[in-house]
């Protein structure tokens, strides 16, 4: 079937990414996947999810310090009375307190916590794993809307073609009219009707560069640019699209490989695994503990250096109902990020049929304008051929004509629909790369 297309760039069958480096009438050429890689570079959003998953894995480490030994080291300088001196109140006990300089370093170590720190580590690994999933959400976000710029700036581009070539066709029209005109071989009334035309003509012409521009600075802002700088696209050649028959199948993809799903259930493990930390908080701590140093000038009811070790236990007894607030809050939240996971395996189904819905409406469409387009030229042909040899009017022809623009530009938004639509479905499974 032939298709009445406006063809922005002719690229060569098997052509590979283009470098932008290359230019066309004095334009740097930009492909689609070159458009992508610059939004990957220089795209807030994608930097600003890349810095919070970095920042993630830096929490995973906090947490996993606890496994490690923890070394401190004092220097004391204290100058009492001569006798020395007591602490009288305060506490239970009563220090002495003498002239001193000292120094030394003590280190701990964690024996087990029964749990407590390893769930705790394992938390952060999965809020981690949702931070990465986050910024592969993100990225995937980006390249839908770099697609879509990209397709609405070539739709906004072939239209403006459309109009410049409806253009030319009505200003010669008219000269041709004028010239029978003058020679009496046709009405002023025809004139005019061919003025008319191409005025109308004129201000679609208008409407479609100011589209064309409003496309390619919305495609700039997508690619991370504040000033927009226009580009010869490539006028895309996609003829890959999803398995159309089994939406189930398309289901079953998004639900395994959508990275906000990963996110989710990544988040919902984080917090069961929380959970279970301050569930463990209640129960003993067992540390190994050691100090050594010296004092190098003192008091001489003191020795010269130190040294001490032991085992340290320690048991939460009471604490106004603290860790098991804390244990019961986390629990709940556990809880609801079940819920938040299955109403967002909810949505993405819901989310796939429609845009299995869409994509396949798309194609109707595009079949339906393509034939439309086809018989509006032959229309427009017939009735061009008819007006010359004076069996019909200019009114005839002006609508014929109309017709032809009409369903150029249908065509012409019926195709990029179709890739806007695939390019939806592909993000909404989880497979748009």
């Amino acid at each position: 079937m032939k298709r009445i297309l406006p063809i922005i760039v002719v690229v060569l069958l098997g052509m590979a990414k283009v470098s932008a480096a290359e230019t066309t009438n004095g334009l740097p050429i930009l492909t689609l996947e070159a458009a992508q890689a610059i939004a990957l570079k220089n795209h807030p959003q994608i930097a600003a999810a890349n810095y919070r998953s970095l920042a993630a894995q830096e929490a995973v480490k906090e947490s996993r310090a606890g496994f490690f030994p923890n070394a401190t080291l004092y220097a004391d300088g204290v100058l009492a009375d001569s006798q020395g001196t007591r602490i009288l109140a305060g506490g239970l006990n009563n220090p002495s307190v003498y002239d001193r300089g000292a120094g030394g370093v003590q280190v701990s170590q964690l024996i087990t916590d029964f749990g407590k720190t390893a769930n705790l580590t394992a938390s952060s690994k999965f809020r981690a794993q949702a931070a990465m999933q986050n910024a592969d959400a993100t990225r995937e976000q980006i390249f839908l809307q770099v697609r879509v710029g990209y397709y609405s700036a070539l739709e906004a581009q072939a239209v403006l073609q459309v109009a410049q070539q409806t253009v030319d066709t009505r200003q010669l029209l008219l000269d041709q009219v004028s010239v029978l005109a003058s020679n009496q071989l046709k009405s002023e009334l025809d004139v005019s009707f061919a003025r008319v035309a191409l005025g109308e003509g004129r201000l679609m012409l208008q409407q479609a560069r100011n589209n064309s521009d409003d496309a390619m600075i919305s495609l700039a802002t997508t690619l991370g640019s504040r000033e927009p700088q226009p580009f010869q696209l490539v006028e895309s050649s996609q003829t890959n699209f999803s398995n159309l028959s089994d939406v189930s199948a398309l289901e079953e993809t998004a639900l395994t490989q959508r990275p906000e799903l990963l996110s989710a259930r990544s988040e919902r493990e984080a917090a069961v695994r929380l959970a279970r930390s301050e569930r463990d908080a209640r129960l003993p701590t067992v540390s190994a503990l050691g100090v050594a140093g010296g004092s190098p000038d003192h008091n001489s009811h003191l020795q010269d250096d130190y040294a001490v070790g032991g085992v340290q236990l320690s048991l939460p007894l009471f604490a106004g109902g603290y860790y098991t607030a804390r244990q019961h809050e986390a629990e709940l939240k556990a809880q609801s990020e079940d819920e938040v996971l299955r109403s967002a395996e909810d949505d993405i189904v819901r989310d796939v049929h429609l845009a299995w819905l869409n994509v396949n409406n798309a194609l109707e469409q595009l079949t339906t304008a393509d034939e439309l387009a086809h018989n509006a030229a032959e229309a427009f042909d017939l009735a061009q051929a008819r007006y010359k040899i004076g069996s019909t009017s200019i009114v005839a022809l002006s609508q014929a004509q109309l017709s032809l623009t009409s369903a150029q530009i249908a065509d012409t938004n019926a195709r990029y629909n179709v890739l806007i639509q695939q390019a939806n479905l592909d993000y909404q499974t989880g497979v748009l790369k």
